[in-house]
């Protein structure tokens, strides 16, 4: 009897220990935070009824740039005023990937976010990033950590701050960059002394090195994103008196052959929705997923607004990832998700 109860109670401990560990090992439950605002039936086929958003780290100052680094199975983000680059997977939580990830010269008072600021993939899986602090758009060394430098002048003068990038992945414009340049990491903005342009611009740099001007008329150009065939590419504009997403069809050359307003912002900034236009993704079906007042607007591409992503706070930027079905969203000092019905564009 006594052997029986001793075997018994090692069995008990043993399934109570093996409960333990698995409990040990499970994904941590991550707290919700705000709601899926839904205008229209049609977002059911994106978002699911119960999607909750998860916050899944918090601490940043001013969060930005998420990408999703597919070979690896994380998630990269910065600060861009914090001057550091995370990094966050399921198993480790946030984690530091770079400090300082922009400017790393002598001190200056020239920076008001000397931070990187939006980064995306190469077709070949590199990453590009914006250097607020270095004012230019460069590639990272994901090993060494080291940054090589793509792009900083136009016509010989310095960048302003290049803010968002993204590539093209096919065709004849494959590896074509876009980004924007807006006065933002500079101290002063457009009064900045060392503000050598006298617009700010969007920009596409060819493969070959040459630079060409997309737009110079626009206040504060911001987020941009490519349609899944790369034929229109969006730029939002944060700018509170003219918070608007602005649309051009590319021609062959990938300079714009039409420019229009796509989305005008303005009422749901009178509305009392934190933040502005900002950071965007597409997904495979075209419809846009764009920060602005209030969160993350989904559009359709026809401009129909099917709901917003609200987690209480400015949404500056999203990202699928994970399995392409996770929408990332960087979100002032917070970092969160949401699982979706839909991919993002590839």
């Amino acid at each position: 009897m006594t052997t029986r109860r001793a075997v018994l109670s090692a069995g008990v401990a043993l399934i109570a220990g093996g409960r333990s560990m698995i409990a040990e090992a499970a994904p941590p439950a991550y707290p919700h935070i705000g709601r899926v605002r839904r205008l229209s039936p049609e977002l059911d086929e994106i978002i699911a009824p119960d999607a909750v958003i998860e916050q899944l780290a918090d601490g940043m100052i001013w969060s930005e740039g998420p990408v999703w680094i597919r070979d690896g199975g994380y998630l990269l983000f910065s600060d861009v005023p914090g001057n550091t680059m995370y990094r966050w997977s399921e198993k480790d939580g946030k984690t530091v990937f770079l400090k300082p990830s922009g400017y790393d010269g002598l001190p200056t008072t020239a920076f008001r976010e000397p931070g990187v600021n939006g980064m995306t993939l190469d077709p070949a899986g590199e990453v590009v990033l914006c250097d607020h602090g270095n004012r230019a758009v460069s590639r990272l060394d994901r090993t060494s950590k080291k940054k090589t430098v793509i792009v900083d002048r136009y016509q010989g003068k310095r960048f302003n701050s290049p803010n968002d990038v993204i590539v093209a992945r096919r065709g004849a414009l494959k590896d074509t960059l876009y980004f924007t340049d807006p006065p933002y990491g500079l101290e002063g903005l457009d009064a900045s002394p060392i503000k050598e342009l006298a617009f700010n611009g969007v920009y596409l740099r060819r493969p070959n090195g040459e630079v060409a001007v997309v737009d110079d008329k626009l206040t504060f150009p911001n987020g941009l994103a490519l349609s899944p065939d790369e034929k229109r590419l969006y730029v939002a504009v944060s700018d509170p008196k003219g918070p608007v997403i602005m649309a051009y069809d590319l021609g062959s050359d990938g300079l714009p052959a039409s420019r229009k307003l796509f989305f005008d912002a303005a009422e749901l900034l009178k509305a009392g929705g934190p933040g502005l236009p900002d950071g965007m993704r597409v997904d495979a079906k075209g419809r846009l997923f764009a920060t602005g007042p209030g969160g993350v607007l989904i559009l359709t591409p026809e401009a129909k607004l099917l709901g917003v992503i609200e987690t209480g706070f400015p949404i500056a930027n999203c990202t699928f990832g994970d399995d392409g079905k996770t929408l990332f969203l960087t979100s002032n000092h917070v970092l969160a998700r949401l699982r979706t019905r839909t991919s993002g564009a590839v």
